[in-house]
C-alpha cells in the first residue's frame, strides 16, 4: 500500500513540475494541473452524475415503499433491498468519489512536503497569505451553492444536509489556506471553480431530466409526507422524546452493571414471546442475571424488572455503538443480518457467542437475505428442515460450522398450552377464519371479496382479521368490507386486543402469513392457503436442494389454491373440515415430525445457554 501511495505522489510531483516547466509561472502551473485532473477524473464524474441520477429516478417508488410500509421497518428494508437489487445499485458507490477526492488531495499535501511548485509559490505580501484562504471559502460556498440548486442529487436532499455540506466545505477550504501551503489553497480555489463549470457542462450533455419523472417524485413526496402526518404522534409534547434520559440512564446502567453472561436483544414490545421459555427457565434453574436489551421504551418488560431480569431502554442508533462495545459470553437475538447491515459483532470482545432465535417455523433459505445467518456462531432451529437446510448451506459454500441446536418453537409451545387450557365452545357453526399477510397482493389486496362471495350463506361464521399495519393504512377499505358483507353475518375485525378468535376458528385461510403453522401446530387445525404472489426475499433459494418448509407443508397442514381458482374455496373448506386427513391425530403426527421438542423448547434453549456458560468458566 506504500508503495502504491508513493507512486501516486510521485506521479503528482512530476505533473506539477511538468506543468511549471510549460509556462513558467507558478499561478497558470497551478491552473493547468488543476484543469489536468479533472479531465484524468472526468470518467469519475461522468459515473457519479450517472449514479445520482438513478438514485434520484428511484425516489418515487422509495418514497411509496416508506409510505406503504410506514411504521413496519422489516418490510421496509425488504422491499429496499429488492429494489437496489433491481436497479444494480449500492448506497456505497456513492462513497467511492468523496474516498478518490480526498486521496487526491492528500497526494498534493504530501506533494507539497517535498518541495514542489505547489509549495514554490511566492508570497509576496502578509494580504496576500490571508487573501487565499478567504478565496478558497469563497470558492467553496459558490460550488455548494451550485451544487443545491442543479445537482441532480444535492438538489433532492433536506435543508439540513445541503447546509451541512456547505458548511463542512467551506470550513475545510479555511483549513486548506491558512493551515497548508499556500499553493494548495491556490489548488483548492481553483478545483471549486472549475467543478462549478464540470457540474454545469454535466447537466448539459446528460441532462437528468431525461431520466426522472420529476411529476412522480413530486407525487411520491406528497404521498410520504401524508403516510407520516398520518403515523405522527397526535399531541405536540409527544413529538419530544420522553425517553432520551432513559435511554441515556440505561445506557450508563448497562456498561456499568459489571461482567455480564447472557444478553438478549429484542427490537420492539411483543419480542419477548420468542425468549420467554427460555429466559424464564434459566432464571428459575440458575442465579445467572439476564440482561435484556429492548429499542422499544414502552416495551412491558419493564414490568419484569427482578434481581435476576435487567431490562434497558437502548434506541437503535445508540443501539449501533453498544454493540460494538458490547462485552459478555452469549448474546441472544431475533435479528438476522448481523454484520451485513448496522448491527456488528464486538469490537472489543471477539469470542462472544452470537445465538440466533427464530420467530417462526418458516425457511431461513426462502424468506432472509442470502447470508442473513452467516455470521451467527449458533442458530436455534425450530425444526428438521430449517437444520436440514442451514447445513446443506455451510457444506455447499465452505461456510464455517455453526452449532445447529434442535430447538422447537416456543411460540407454538406457548399457544399450544393457551389452547389446551382454553375452555371450548361448541355452538353447532364451524368458524372460518381470514387473516392474510401484511406484504404486497396479500389476500386483502386480490381476492378477499371472492372468497366472501363463495362462502357467505354457507353456515359459517366467517371472521376477517387483516393485518394490523394493514388495518393502520386501509382502514377505509375495512370499514367498506363491514358494509358490504355485514348483512350475511360476516365480521370484519379491527380490534387485535383478544386474540381469542385465532384459538377457536375451526379452520384458517391466509397467504403466506407465518400464522398459517403457528395456528396448525397450536390448536391440530388445517388451512387453506391461497396462493398469492410468493414473498422471496432470497431469489437464489433454488440453489439449496432442500424444499423450503413453507412450500412443503402448504399440502400437508392444508390445501393450497391458485388465484384463479378462488372458485373451488367452498370446496376446499369442506374438505379440510371433514377429511381424516386434516384431522387432530393425523395434524399431531405432522407437527411432531415437523417441529423439534414440542412442549419443551424453553428447557431446550436453556440448557444450551446454561452449559455454554458453565464450559466458558471452567
Amino acid at each position: 500500500m506504500g508503495a502504491i501511495i508513493n507512486a501516486i505522489v510521485d506521479g503528482l510531483v512530476w505533473l506539477i513540475n511538468a506543468c511549471y516547466a510549460v509556462c513558467h509561472n507558478y499561478w497558470v502551473a497551478i491552473f493547468i494541473f488543476t484543469f489536468l485532473t479533472k479531465v484524468i477524473l472526468l470518467p469519475l464524474s461522468v459515473w457519479v452524475q450517472k449514479n445520482s441520477i438513478k438514485t434520484v429516478r428511484m425516489q418515487p417508488e422509495m418514497n411509496h415503499i416508506k409510505a406503504a410500509y410506514m411504521g413496519n421497518q422489516e418490510m421496509i428494508s425488504e422491499e429496499q433491498y429488492k429494489l437496489f437489487k433491481r436497479e444494480k445499485y449500492s448506497p456505497f458507490v456513492d462513497l467511492i468519489p468523496l474516498f478518490v477526492q480526498l486521496a487526491l488531495l492528500m497526494g498534493v499535501v504530501e506533494a507539497v512536503k517535498r518541495g514542489t511548485t505547489l509549495n514554490a509559490v511566492p508570497i509576496q505580501t502578509m494580504g496576500l497569505t490571508l487573501l487565499v484562504p478567504v478565496i478558497a471559502a469563497v470558492s467553496a460556498f459558490l460550488m455548494c451553492y451550485v451544487q443545491n440548486k442543479i445537482n441532480v442529487l444535492q438538489a433532492e436532499q433536506g435543508a439540513l444536509n445541503q447546509y451541512g455540506t456547505m458548511i463542512f466545505s467551506v470550513g475545510l477550504s479555511l483549513y486548506l489556506g491558512f493551515f497548508v501551503s499556500i499553493g494548495v489553497g491556490i489548488y483548492w480555489s481553483y478545483s471549486n471553480l472549475l467543478s462549478i463549470l464540470q457540474l454545469v457542462l454535466l447537466n448539459i450533455w446528460i441532462n437528468p431530466k431525461n431520466y426522472i419523472d420529476y411529476d412522480a417524485l413530486e407525487k411520491s413526496k406528497e404521498e410520504l409526507k401524508q403516510a407520516k402526518q398520518f403515523m405522527a404522534p397526535k399531541k405536540k409534547e409527544d413529538r419530544k422524546s420522553p425517553y432520551r434520559k432513559k435511554e441515556k440512564e440505561d445506557y450508563k446502567r448497562f456498561f456499568s452493571s459489571g461482567k455480564k453472561r447472557v444478553v438478549f436483544y429484542s427490537e420492539k414490545n411483543g419480542f419477548y414471546k420468542y425468549y420467554k421459555n427460555i429466559i424464564e427457565e434459566i432464571i428459575r434453574r440458575t442465579n445467572i442475571v439476564v440482561h435484556y436489551i429492548t429499542s422499544d421504551p414502552l416495551d412491558e418488560v419493564f414490568s419484569l424488572e427482578s434481581e435476576q431480569f435487567k431490562p434497558y431502554y437502548i434506541g437503535e442508533n445508540r443501539l449501533i455503538v453498544l454493540m460494538m462495545k458490547l462485552e459478555a459470553d452469549i448474546c441472544v437475538m431475533t435479528t438476522p443480518d448481523l454484520e451485513n447491515f448496522q448491527l456488528k459483532r464486538s469490537y472489543v470482545k471477539k469470542d462472544i457467542e452470537y445465538i440466533y432465535v427464530p420467530h417462526d417455523v418458516n425457511s431461513s433459505n426462502l424468506t432472509f437475505h442470502k447470508d442473513a445467518l452467516d455470521h451467527f456462531d449458533t442458530v436455534f432451529t425450530s425444526g428438521i428442515r430449517n437444520k436440514q437446510e442451514l447445513a446443506e448451506r455451510e457444506e455447499k459454500y465452505g461456510l464455517p460450522k455453526k452449532n445447529l441446536v434442535e430447538w422447537g418453537s416456543s411460540v407454538i409451545d406457548n399457544m399450544s398450552r393457551a389452547y389446551a387450557e382454553m375452555e371450548k365452545e361448541n355452538n353447532g357453526k364451524k368458524t372460518v377464519l381470514i387473516a392474510p399477510s401484511w406484504q404486497k397482493d396479500n389476500i386483502m389486496d386480490s381476492c378477499i371479496e371472492g372468497i366472501l362471495d363463495n362462502l357467505k350463506g354457507e353456515g359459517y361464521n366467517i371472521v376477517v382479521r387483516p393485518h394490523p399495519q394493514y388495518v393502520r393504512h386501509f382502514e377505509e377499505r375495512i370499514d367498506a368490507l363491514q358494509n358490504k358483507y355485514g348483512q350475511y353475518g360476516i365480521e370484519v375485525q379491527k380490534d387485535f386486543s383478544s386474540n381469542k378468535v385465532v384459538y377457536t376458528a375451526d379452520l384458517l385461510i391466509t397467504d403466506w402469513s407465518s400464522i398459517a403453522f403457528e395456528y396448525a401446530f397450536s390448536t391440530l387445525k388445517p388451512v387453506l392457503f391461497i396462493n398469492t404472489p410468493m414473498k422471496v426475499i432470497n431469489p437464489d433459494y433454488k440453489e439449496l436442494s432442500t424444499v423450503p418448509v413453507d412450500l412443503e407443508l402448504r399440502d400437508k397442514v392444508g390445501i393450497s389454491l391458485e388465484e384463479n381458482d378462488i372458485g373451488k374455496v367452498g370446496e376446499a373448506v369442506g374438505k379440510l373440515l371433514n377429511d381424516y386427513q386434516f384431522s387432530t391425530e393425523e395434524m399431531a403426527k405432522l407437527r411432531d415430525f415437523y417441529i423439534y421438542n414440542v412442549g419443551n423448547s424453553g428447557k431446550v434453549g436453556a440448557k444450551y445457554i446454561i452449559d455454554c456458560l458453565v464450559s466458558k468458566h471452567q
